[in-house]
This record gives structure tokens, C-alpha cells and sequence, in this order.
């Protein structure tokens, strides 16, 4: 094992709890902030899916054990776990993570920006007119970008960073605006299939959200999506082409296009729901029905989605508008 698969497995059992931050997904997530070594971190411990294991369903979960390690970037380190030990009936070559039941999430050290992220607030129903874009919006997620807030993802896509992650990806560099990789979402177990969700990130970075999506793109969108589906039931033969939808997020939580890839099967989450995801085939027909030329795209629709009150787009954008609005009406 390497010294950094080694140091990040060992930093769970240091988690000292302050406070219980929110559950969601049914009480199957679960966000905590505390502390290791005295610096704060964010635990965000979920629920695999059951395995139908005997031997599993027959032991009682006691403690976290086998702590494997799936992957580090950064402040980010994420694992599979089991919740107590396992009886493998004698069998002392069963391997113990075959009974994995959590999925574990590590942020250290963790920002205050990350503790407002995963604790409970309100939600608010936001109207972006594309004056709103262009005016507040877009100058806002230019600063995201150049407080460098991409490094970590340039560093996956040019292969610096996380490349054992990486399940697929064109060579970089020889066709940097057909090129993109695949990489497993930090939500899945990479395990159950009827729980797959990739990240497909493409190279060029001419494109910073749906909003940048023209009517020139739509060759490049319906070749990217044959080349997305054929390389993901490629590394999964047993998953069929219409076992698997694909959309983009509406706020994205970074600004460099990239294509969630799902199963079917995955149970639709708040991520997954109306005000947040937005289907790629559903972006494609909206081009395709567009007036005017190439220019003509998604930059000129009112776009209505969800927004938490502890995010910066509220508090920074849409709250001051909100004030704004009612002092002049």
C-alpha cells in the first residue's frame, strides 16, 4: 500500500464529532463537522447499498472497520467501509471489503464555504433572465475561475492529478476539442452498477456551463454523447446504451462543462431533480428549435432553478436583486 493510501485511511478513525451539520436522502447521508489533528474537517458518511451477503446480513454492525481508501485529491479523500465486523463463516480468505455498507466522504481541512455547503438551509426557486446572466451572473463565475478554483480539475484532465480514478480517456492533447475522461462521481460506490454515475469532463475550456452552448455546437454535443455512451458500455458491457441518460447541472458546482453520465436505475436525488439537472437531449432539441444562426443559444433563455441561501450566487446575486426589486416596486 502506498504511503498515500496508507495516510488517508488513517485519518477517519481521528474524527472527533462537534456537531451533526444534516441527513438527507432518507437518513442515508449523513454530514458531520469536527475536527483531526485540531483542524476542522466535514465527514459525510453514506449508505451503500445492502450486499445480499448471508454472512453480512447475519452480523451485527458494531464499529467502522476496514477502511479502504477509493481515492485523495487535495483536501478531498473518499472510501468504502464496513459498519462493524464480519463472520465470513470460516472462511478466512473472504475478503472483508467485499461487505463494504458505507460510503465515506473526507474533507480536510475543510472552509467554512464547505461547512455552509452541507448543512441544512433554505432553498429558493431563482429566476435568471439573460440580462440577470450577463449582467451578475457571468462576470460571477468568471471570478470563480480566475481565483483558480479549476486547478483541480485541469490537474485530473491533463493527467497530473487522480489518474489511478480515470476509467476512460482519449489521449490528451491530440484532439483537444473531441478529448475528454471518464471518472466515477464521488457519490458512487463503484460497484453497483444500477447505482453508476460518471463524470464525463472534456478538454476544451471554451465552455463553462450550458449557458456557452450555441447552436454550432450541436455536431460536437451529438458526437460527444455517442462517444460518452460508447466509452461508459464499453468499461461496463453488461450496461446497455438505454440503461443510461446523460445531463448537465444548472448551477454547475464548477465552471468547466462536464456531462454527468447515470444509470437508469439510480434513484433521481436532489441532484437528479427539476431546477438542477437539465437532460442533454433536452438542451440539444431546445437548439435545434432556435431561431437565428450559429450565434443563436442557451446564453438568451430565462433559466429557473434551486439555489440554497448559504451559497455566494444567493447571498452575493440573487438576494441583492431580490432586496432591489422590492424597494423599487
Amino acid at each position: 500500500m502506498s504511503d498515500t493510501k496508507a495516510n488517508a485511511e488513517a485519518l477517519v478513525p481521528k474524527f472527533k464529532f462537534e456537531r451533526l451539520l444534516n441527513q438527507d436522502q432518507a437518513g442515508r447521508r449523513s454530514s458531520m463537522v469536527g475536527t483531526i489533528d485540531g483542524q476542522p474537517a466535514l465527514l459525510i458518511l453514506e449508505r451503500a447499498p445492502f450486499p445480499s451477503s448471508t454472512d453480512y446480513l447475519g452480523s451485527v454492525a458494531a464499529s467502522l472497520s476496514a477502511i479502504k481508501n477509493l481515492g485523495a485529491n487535495d483536501i478531498y479523500h473518499w472510501y468504502l467501509a464496513n459498519s462493524g465486523p464480519v463472520s465470513s463463516s470460516g472462511d478466512s480468505s473472504a475478503d472483508s471489503h467485499e461487505f463494504a455498507d458505507l460510503k465515506i466522504n473526507l474533507i480536510w481541512p475543510c472552509t467554512e464555504k464547505h461547512i455552509k455547503k452541507y448543512s441544512r438551509q433554505g432553498v429558493r426557486f431563482v429566476t435568471e433572465t439573460p440580462e440577470i446572466y450577463r449582467d451578475h451572473v457571468r462576470p460571477y463565475m468568471q471570478a470563480q475561475r480566475e481565483a483558480g478554483r479549476l486547478n483541480w480539475a485541469f490537474n485530473i484532465i491533463e493527467g497530473r492529478k487522480e489518474v489511478e480514478d480515470v476509467i476512460y480517456r482519449t489521449p490528451y492533447g491530440e484532439d483537444p476539442d473531441e478529448g475528454f475522461l471518464l471518472l466515477p462521481d464521488l457519490n458512487w460506490d463503484r460497484k453497483t452498477l444500477d447505482a453508476l454515475h460518471l463524470l464525463g469532463l472534456v478538454e476544451r475550456r471554451d465552455l463553462w456551463s450550458l449557458r456557452d452552448l450555441r447552436k454550432k455546437h450541436l455536431p460536437w454535443l451529438r458526437h460527444m454523447r455517442t462517444k460518452f455512451l460508447d466509452a461508459t458500455t464499453r468499461v461496463y458491457p453488461s450496461v446497455e446504451r438505454d440503461q443510461l441518460k446523460l445531463y448537465v447541472h444548472y448551477q454547475p458546482t464548477y465552471y468547466h462543462l462536464h456531462i454527468h453520465i447515470v444509470h437508469v436505475a439510480l434513484e433521481a436525488g436532489a441532484t437528479q431533480a427539476t431546477g438542477k439537472a437539465v437532460g442533454l437531449e433536452s438542451i440539444m432539441a431546445q437548439l435545434e428549435s432556435m431561431a437565428g444562426g450559429d450565434e443563436a443559444g442557451m446564453d438568451a433563455l430565462t433559466l429557473c432553478y434551486t439555489l440554497g441561501e448559504a451559497s455566494d450566487l444567493w447571498v452575493d446575486v440573487f438576494e441583492p436583486l431580490k432586496r432591489t426589486t422590492s424597494t423599487t416596486s
